[in-house]
């Protein structure tokens, strides 16, 4: 059985009829899975889960999603937030989520932590994710159900992330330098694209001494799963002046956008 398969059975074993829709989101709909790429899931409920619930879908995603330095390459990390309806429809920013599982979080689910509800500004750019996908495996379509996200709510989401994000550049280089890439086009355009695209689009802009961080960032992502991330001292050493320089391009767009 796929992941998949098992997570939409899991998902209506615990919720059953509560369960307005599963949906994929992230790089499934953004472009196709990559190496390193989470499955990406979206679950719309019409109520807040209880506590017997919330123990039942964790204790399925940790027997089921891949850990990310898992060498079971059949396998993928599941990422699922859970929403209830009534917090994104009408829409309003920053909405909370009810439950959020995803392999960066296993140590504090392992040692007896429990996904609560609490506020996502990103599921902005989630649910934006959603509706352009228009993929569910259960449910009616998502614009149905969904409501769009604003423009401005788009960008207030993106930058709201930067100062967790920044927090990991040290022990997640490839996904945060992607990230800020993602987050730089996403105030252009107002568009989410995948990673990798991100990437060379970014690329097309950086001068040239701020482009080899970013394009090992994007190769790693391309051909690495998680756990054969490297990095060589010289490019180690330039993590933080590209960073900043793609922060000061994030700075410079969100002033102009207030």
């Amino acid at each position: 059985m796929s992941q998949l398969q098992e997570t939409v059975e899991l998902v209506d074993t615990v919720l059953g009829p509560m369960a307005i829709g599963v949906y994929l989101h992230g790089s499934s709909v953004l472009g196709g899975l990559r190496p390193a790429s989470d499955i990406d899931l979206l679950v719309l409920s019409r109520r807040t889960m209880n506590e017997r619930e919330r123990h039942a879908l964790l204790g399925g995603l940790l027997g089921f999603s891949a850990s990310t330095d898992s060498a079971d390459e059949s396998r993928r990390p599941v990422e699922l937030t859970v929403v209830v309806q009534s917090e994104i429809r009408p829409w309003r920013f920053p909405s909370t989520g009810d439950f959020l599982y995803g392999e960066w979080l296993r140590d504090t689910f392992e040692t007896g932590g429990i996904p609560r509800p609490e506020p996502m500004p990103d599921l902005a750019l989630l649910l934006t994710t959603v509706l352009a996908g228009d993929r569910p495996l259960t449910g009616p379509r998502p614009a149905r159900v969904i409501d769009p996200v604003p423009h401005g709510d788009l960008v207030r989401a993106s930058v709201a992330g930067v100062p967790e994000l920044l927090d990991g550049l040290e022990d997640d280089t490839r996904n945060v330098v992607l990230a800020l890439a993602r987050i730089w086009i996403t105030l252009i355009t107002g568009e989410i694209v995948s990673k990798d695209t991100a990437a060379d689009w970014a690329l097309a802009r950086l001068p040239p001494e701020h482009r080899p961080v970013l394009e090992h960032a994007r190769d790693l992502y391309l051909k690495r799963r998680y756990s054969e991330e490297t990095w060589d001292d010289e490019l180690r050493a330039r993590v933080h002046p590209h960073t900043e320089k793609v922060l000061t391009e994030i700075r410079r767009l969100r002033q102009e956008k207030t």
